[in-house]
């Protein structure tokens, strides 16, 4: 052995649950990511389970995220979405049943959402601790993430940054039993004096992005290649540019193959409307169903039919490229390092399988062919890398991100600076209010808490993201907006009274996550 791979996936969707609404169209990101990739995860897990491989990757499951898939509301509307899938599927059988290309590929729909309808069920609906029983087998290391994947270096708050992070590892311990061991910091984004509220959550490493490590003072003398030790002990680990790049590139990229799926070509698009109706996200207008029959083919609107088998090898032989790659880089890196090299590889999760049809077999296949085909490589964690070796650099790490340009902007334009004076002004409301009430009782209790959950909502980053993007702007605007006014109206009634709490019961129902969220964070 001469080097080693980390493999780290993340997990990630903002917190949307609308119980006031028979079917909400946002909440079909959770479904379709269950479907296409959480499920296919499990699948690949247990796969390696069941042949005995040392498979290792590290994935970060955040706080929001677990609180839907644990939702029994969001529970029940998924199992109703897959029925629903496995119907279209049932339907498509017949509809294509004379066109032999079409026909396979509907029959691979049916049994694939059968197959993740079973899981489903044997998991008892609990995707949480089914990922959890994959940690426990010794294939997973499960991280967390800030509360609701806030930016924290734009909260400018410090009372603020610590309550995302404690919040986080008081619910990760709620939900497997532990704490946490490693964070992932929301967009890989780092500003000087996190790393003290990540000692006081006794959390040990965190990952940067490539810039934030090379950038450091001193400069690192392993480059990315070994984790630094912050001045306070928390160790960062750096991203690996080259096995990003093979993965992400829109140019140079393994997903941008013209024989994988494509992901915008849907039945739910191509369709009669009114066959495909009872199966959209939202019943008045056209979406995804995750049925989809053709390849990415090329730049051009003449899509050819998709092939499984033909997708599936070339997935193998980038799986093998990929890993070609990565030996190349451990053998120089060893030669001229005093340890072994660390490559660190993170991604998002919902890469593999939603976006990147194929990407859960990639996975496989490379997880198999570094247990089987070499010895050069051992796959590890961030964590056990820490424990064969405890000694590294000390250097301050740089301010970045791994959003666009590296740093905030992204998240901090034209489209969506409103939003920060608002914040400003509740997170300070916040810090009030807890000192103020932070021993209260009753409902004045039950106020303070639901007040401390309207304010972590509106501050995740997804929504100044979806601004940016422009994917669903009105409804990203409207998330800030209704959370700031409930936390703004609770704040009000707890100094000034008097409470309404039939109207606190229903922010309670709606916006329920955290049940335990302690206000002393945010003093």
């Amino acid at each position: 052995m001469q080097g080693y791979l980390a493999l780290v996936l993340h997990a990630h969707l903002p917190f949307v649950r609308h119980p006031e609404h028979e079917k909400f169209l946002e909440e079909s990101w959770l479904f379709e990511a269950i479907t296409e990739t959480y499920v296919p995860l499990l699948h690949v897990l247990e796969g390696w389970r069941r042949d005995g491989l040392p498979g290792r990757l590290t994935l970060s499951l955040s706080p929001t995220l677990c609180a839907m898939l644990l939702d029994p509301v969001l529970q029940d509307r998924y199992t109703r979405h897959l029925e629903s899938l496995i119907e279209l599927a049932e339907k498509e059988l017949h509809r294509t049943y004379w066109d032999r290309p079409l026909h396979e590929l509907a029959q691979l729909y049916h049994r694939r959402f059968i197959a993740v309808r079973d899981t489903y069920r044997e998991s008892g609906r609990n995707l949480v601790e089914a990922f959890g029983r994959f940690q426990a087998a010794g294939l997973l290391e499960i991280i967390t993430c800030a509360a609701t994947h806030a930016l924290l270096p734009l909260l400018n708050h410090p009372p603020s940054v610590r309550a995302q992070i404690l919040t986080a590892r008081a619910f990760h311990r709620r939900c497997f039993g532990q704490d946490p061991r490693g964070i992932w910091l929301p967009e890989c984004a780092y500003s000087v004096g996190v790393e003290t509220v990540l000692q006081e959550a006794d959390l040990r490493w965190f990952l940067l992005d490539t810039h934030g490590v090379l950038n450091a003072r001193p400069r690192p003398r392993y480059g990315v290649y070994a984790p630094l030790f912050t001045p306070n002990g928390i160790a960062a680990f750096g991203r690996d540019l080259d096995s990003s790049r093979q993965v992400w590139s829109q140019h140079e990229g393994y997903p941008g193959d013209p024989n994988y799926r494509d992901f915008y070509r849907d039945v739910g698009f191509d369709l009669d409307f009114d066959y495909v109706r009872p199966h959209l996200p939202a019943p008045d207008q056209r979406g995804f169903t995750g049925v989809k029959y053709y390849r990415i083919t090329g730049p051009t609107a003449d899509k050819q039919v998709y092939h499984r088998g033909v997708a599936l090898h070339i997935a193998g032989e980038h799986a093998a490229h990929f890993l070609g790659a990565r030996l190349e880089q451990v053998r120089k890196l060893a030669a001229l390092m005093d340890r072994p090299p660390l490559i660190v590889a993170p991604y998002d999760a919902e890469l593999f399988g939603h976006w990147w049809y194929e990407g859960p077999e990639f996975l496989d296949y490379l997880v198999r062919k570094v247990c089987c085909d070499q010895k050069t490589i051992t796959l590890i964690t961030p964590q056990e890398y820490l424990a064969r070796w405890p000694t590294h650099q000390v250097a301050a790490p740089a301010e970045s991100s791994w959003g666009e340009e590296g740093y905030w902007r992204v998240w901090l334009n034209e489209t969506n600076a409103w939003i920060y004076p608002h914040l400003r002004v509740a997170q300070e409301r916040m810090t009030q209010l807890a000192r103020r009430y932070g021993k209260a009782a009753g409902v004045k209790r039950r106020a303070l808490r639901q007040a401390a959950r309207e304010l972590l909502l509106a501050q995740a980053s997804d929504w100044p993201f979806i601004l940016r993007t422009g994917t669903s702007p009105g409804y990203a605007t409207q998330r800030i907006k209704d959370h700031v006014l409930r936390f703004n109206t609770l704040y009000h009634q707890m100094v000034h009274g008097p409470l309404d709490e039939p109207w606190l019961r229903q922010l309670e129902q709606r916006d329920n996550l955290f049940p335990d969220v302690n206000p002393a964070h945010w003093v």
